[in-house]
């Protein structure tokens, strides 16, 4: 059974069209059906909008939110009360050759609470197999890697 998503950018060209790589506007609106509109930009260091969600930060956003969203599902189908949940993840960007870059790996960070009584070691273990089923982690085409800690309470 196929899933499908949709997402709408649109380029307002507040500053100008792209007559000059100094001057062209990377401030975009995403539009999802239903939701309010997010202001995107691209990177700082693109000539981006700090205030603008980026696709970069947006990537590894998607990555940790399907990790979590994956793991929070199958502690609730293994008995393992999560109290507290969260993640900082970090990707990487780097020049791969002339005129081309692309995220080389992404690392994810989350911490997990679990509730006093609940397994801890199945609620680490439950990390790895929501890695294997993540799935926005096994549409990339770089290492996603999981360093998850546990604590009870």
């Amino acid at each position: 059974m196929a899933h499908h998503f949709q997402a709408r950018i649109t380029w307002p060209r507040a500053a100008g069209a792209t007559t000059a790589t100094a001057e062209y506007s990377r401030d975009y609106r995403l539009t999802l059906d239903g939701k309010p509109e997010l202001f995107g930009s691209g990177p700082t260091a693109f000539k981006g909008d700090a205030a603008g969600l980026n696709p970069e930060e947006l990537l590894v956003a998607s990555l940790a939110a399907c990790h979590m969203l994956t793991y929070l599902s199958l502690c609730a189908h293994k008995g393992v009360t999560v109290v507290g949940y969260t993640d900082h993840g970090e990707g990487k960007l780097e020049r791969v050759g002339p005129g081309k870059m692309k995220f080389v790996e992404v690392t994810l960070k989350p911490k997990v609470r679990v509730a006093a009584g609940s397994d801890a070691k199945l609620a680490e273990e439950l990390h790895h197999k929501a890695h294997e089923g993540c799935f926005v982690a096994n549409s990339v085409n770089f290492p996603v890697s999981v360093a998850a800690s546990v604590a009870v309470g």
